[in-house]
């Protein structure tokens, strides 16, 4: 079983750790190419965990892995913002735009107060809550960013919304059939229910006409980060009497998030400067996958229990039951 040192000396360079992280990036990126149903992101956390469990990593990458794991992945949240393309949100109309509102909220609320009824620990319950309402690894590396959390926990939540992100990738299309949807019906359901934006491409791609709208509606969930990290960040200050260790009331990350995403309203960015920097995001997020994924320990994974399974189980039927009711309503 691979371990790693989490206190490395401070004069320790990053340089090692980061060559680590930019091969498991390269190789993930390579598998995406691949399997295009598998993101790179699901890849770069599946093979950090796979190296951190076959191998003993050194301490000497400690401060790299360090790095990549927070600064680069808070800076690849940053960019995540120019992917946002907010008329295409707003094009959807108030229904559709109801649906992912509604999803996300009653999923994040469903899920916090299944986790205190499975006896769930509380941040491990928060990432769930908010990795399977929001946009899966990301959403959970973001929210680690302003609540942070146990490594232990952070692997945990990163592992379950891989593995039922996966399981709801290829259960919707089967299930697609049964639901008397049509496909633009589809598209709300997949978009406001699979957790990843490569699984709801997936789970999308097979119904002709559905994966515009499935994109669109993922997306609407993923503006959504912003507000909920805020929200969580504003809650954080009031448990903290001493001003001093306040954390900020929207962490310097979210506000980069909107302005990215306000630049992108602005539709003054050329393609070609959109490309390099979904490009460059993709690296960055990808790193920070990684990084997190070394941090996964299938005993810890194991040791979570039937708990904490039963609640990634929950969530992702609440979120697909609430979008495939909303979706019926609607389309």
């Amino acid at each position: 079983m691979g371990s790693i040192r989490t206190t490395p000396r401070a004069t320790d360079s990053p340089v090692p750790g980061l060559a680590v992280v930019a091969g498991g990036v390269t190789v993930a990126m390579i598998a995406a190419w691949l399997l295009p149903s598998i993101s790179a992101l699901t890849a770069a956390v599946l093979l950090g965990a796979v190296v951190a469990n076959v191998v003993t990593l050194p301490a000497s990458l400690g401060p790299g892995i360090k790095l990549a794991g927070r600064r680069l992945l808070r800076l690849g949240i940053v960019l995540l913002g120019l992917k946002l393309v907010v008329l295409d949100v707003l094009a959807l109309g108030y229904g559709v735009l109801a649906v992912a509102v509604a999803a996300v909220v009653i999923t994040f609320v469903a899920t916090r107060w299944l986790g205190r009824v499975l006896g769930v620990g509380d941040g491990l319950s928060l990432l769930i809550a908010t990795g399977f309402s929001i946009c899966g690894a990301s959403a959970v590396a973001a929210m680690n960013g302003v609540r942070e959390q146990d490594e232990e926990d952070v692997a945990r939540a990163l592992g379950l919304v891989t593995l039922f992100g996966t399981v709801a990738m290829f259960s919707l299309p089967a299930l697609y059939p049964l639901t008397g949807l049509s496909p633009a019906g589809y598209g709300v359901w997949a978009g406001g229910s699979v957790h990843e934006v490569a699984q709801v491409v997936a789970a999308a791609g097979p119904v002709t006409g559905a994966l515009a709208i499935a994109v669109a509606v993922k997306l609407t969930r993923v503006v959504l980060l912003a507000p909920m990290l805020a929200a969580v960040s504003i809650a954080e200050r009031h448990r903290f009497p001493d001003a001093a260790k306040r954390p900020p009331i929207v962490p310097l990350f979210v506000v980069g998030f909107l302005a990215a995403a306000a630049v992108r309203a602005t539709g003054l960015l050329p393609e070609v400067v959109l490309s390099v920097a979904t490009f460059v995001d993709n690296l960055l997020l990808a790193a920070g996958m990684f990084a997190l994924g070394t941090a996964v320990r299938l005993r810890s994974l194991v040791r979570s229990g039937l708990p904490a399974l039963t609640l990634g189980l929950l969530s992702t039927v609440v979120i697909a039951l609430v979008a495939l009711t909303g979706a019926l309503l609607i389309m």
